[in-house]
């Protein structure tokens, strides 16, 4: 049976409209709308991080910092950006249940917590690090790796 233009597009636009009704039930399902915030609930949404959670609401960082304050770049764009990356491989990983329990940080974004790390400590880490200003620079998340959380 030989298909006309108007028989493809009605089945293109059929697959379309199926697939953003999946994408939008999935979306309100799992609470995306919730990572576009600064509330730390968000990031609980996934038993995976109930134990991080945890963690921050008795940490001395809870009264001063949320989880966006340490684990996404301070320009708009690049936290959206590192959000969107992260939301799309956790909802993959979730999805697939091929994440490693306990969950790890990668090391693109462990990058981004030191950084902020350091933004944030930016007096203290100075001082340490201005005897060795020639060598690496220092990684306060060696000694340092759960005081956020």
């Amino acid at each position: 049976m030989k298909l006309t233009t108007r028989r493809l597009f009605l089945a293109f636009a059929a697959g379309c409209g199926v697939f953003l009704g999946f994408a939008v039930y999935t979306f309100i399902y799992a609470r995306g709308y919730s990572y576009l915030t600064d509330d730390p609930r968000a990031c609980a949404n996934c038993h995976v991080m109930n134990d991080q959670y945890a963690g921050w609401v008795k940490a001395p960082h809870r009264s001063v910092a949320v989880c966006n304050d340490c684990h996404t770049p301070k320009n708009l764009v690049g936290k959206y950006a590192v959000k969107a990356k992260n939301g799309f491989w956790h909802s993959y990983y979730f999805t697939t249940q091929s994440f490693h329990e306990p969950i790890a940080i990668t090391d693109f974004d462990r990058g981004i917590a030191l950084d902020n790390c350091r933004r944030c400590h930016a007096p203290i880490v100075d001082a340490i690090d201005g005897p060795h200003n020639n060598t690496k620079r220092l990684d306060c998340l060696r000694c340092h790796k759960n005081v956020g959380h």
